[in-house]
């Protein structure tokens, strides 16, 4: 009997930080629509919050502005997790505030705060079928019977689960949950959704389809969307901005093509894709920016080209640096070739496009590496 009242307890736990029916969220934000504040408008105000002596998130200051897709992507200990509990309610902070629409929530629980979630674990209640579980929320919000039943209907038709209203959680593939727990997040449209890890328990396929799904959503709903993820391809496919952190701070934030390809840090540049990080290489390297004290050169591995030492020169050959040296290895990776080529202390990794007639270069070949000079980035050192 305890077990059973533990989970019905969780149950309400889970349905009530999935939104308040408020006239299909309209309430919530009523007061700061009166007073031109943006619905949905998230600001972390110098947060910290710490767990024994140690601090989880430090003095952090974040915006995410309305109808955004943000993602705060980071590895375990970086703080993104803690960061998304903050804004869940289920943590509070321990200074600084917290914002929605204007309006400090810090001291609010999290079945008062208006926003859908969307676990890792899904959290669908095994014991009800797709459109109880679905259904429950609104129910629980005092909807109408006629009123629930439509507005199921229309979620379960946008997320491709017409006729599986009647199946048992376990009854669905991975996939097919996950789209359930999207629909229940979303039901009652709240003004801000928050994922957890949404498709850490999908296979890769399955996760590049359903990141297709989720941005879909999330450009259909225009709604404010608070993404936690340790998964660098999906931040960088599903994102509006980023939020990289690190021991609890940001490290860097930007659109995903510019923190991409502008990394601020050492740090950045290795943890967003794969990243060559040229420190004492053995040559100079000639770049059009001037390197800063304190940084250090670094260059993506596509931006390298390969060739045998016999290929002919390149008519705009100054504007690239080249240098000749051997294959240590070459890895097959489908559509790419990655090969690993030592550069003085460095082994340089180089990502080629696998093209029809193209001979793959072996273990042991010359090889002339080139690039184009503009290419070359300066990134923050990182501290030891």
């Amino acid at each position: 009997m305890p077990d059973v009242l533990a989970f019905n307890k969780r149950e309400q736990i889970d349905c009530s930080v999935n939104a308040r029916v408020n006239s299909f969220g309209a309430v919530a934000g009523n007061e700061a629509m009166e007073n031109d504040v943006p619905l949905a408008q998230i600001e972390f105000r110098s947060v910290t919050k710490t767990d024994g002596p140690v601090a989880a998130v430090k003095d952090l200051s974040l915006s995410v502005r309305r109808g955004e897709f943000l993602t705060i992507l980071g590895p375990s200990g970086s703080g993104k997790t803690t960061t998304l509990m903050l804004l869940t309610g289920f943590e509070s902070p321990n200074y600084g505030d917290i914002l929605i629409a204007g309006k400090s929530v810090a001291a609010v629980p999290s079945y008062r705060r208006d926003q859908g979630i969307v676990f890792q674990s899904y959290a669908l209640s095994p014991h009800l079928n797709v459109r109880r579980n679905l259904e429950f929320p609104l129910e629980m919000r005092g909807m109408r019977a006629v009123e629930r039943t439509a507005r199921v209907d229309s979620i379960l038709a946008r997320v491709h689960l017409d006729g599986l209203g009647d199946r048992m959680p376990s009854q669905l593939s991975g996939g097919q949950q996950q789209r359930v727990a999207l629909a229940r997040a979303l039901i009652a449209d709240p003004p801000i959704l928050l994922l957890d890890e949404p498709l850490g328990a999908l296979d890769r396929n399955l996760r590049e389809q359903t990141q297709t799904e989720i941005k879909s959503l999330h450009k259909e709903f225009g709604i404010t969307t608070v993404c936690v993820t340790h998964d660098q391809d999906e931040a960088l496919t599903l994102s509006d901005r980023i939020v990289v952190m690190r021991a609890g701070r940001i490290e860097q934030t930007n659109t995903p093509e510019a923190i991409y390809d502008r990394p601020a840090t050492q740090f950045v540049a290795k943890f967003l894709g794969e990243a060559n990080i040229l420190e004492n290489p053995g040559f100079t390297i000639k770049s059009e920016a001037a390197q800063r004290p304190g940084t250090v050169a670094m260059i993506r591995p596509e931006r390298i080209c390969i060739a045998t030492l016999d290929a002919p020169k390149r008519i705009d050959a100054e504007q690239y640096q080249s240098v000749t040296r051997i294959v240590d290895n070459m890895i097959y990776a489908g559509p790419l070739r990655k090969y690993h080529v030592r550069i003085g202390s460095t082994v340089l990794v180089v990502s080629e496009h696998v093209a029809s007639g193209r001979r793959a270069l072996q273990p042991a070949d010359g090889a002339r590496l080139e690039w184009l000079r503009s290419d070359i980035r300066f990134v923050a050192a990182q501290a030891p």
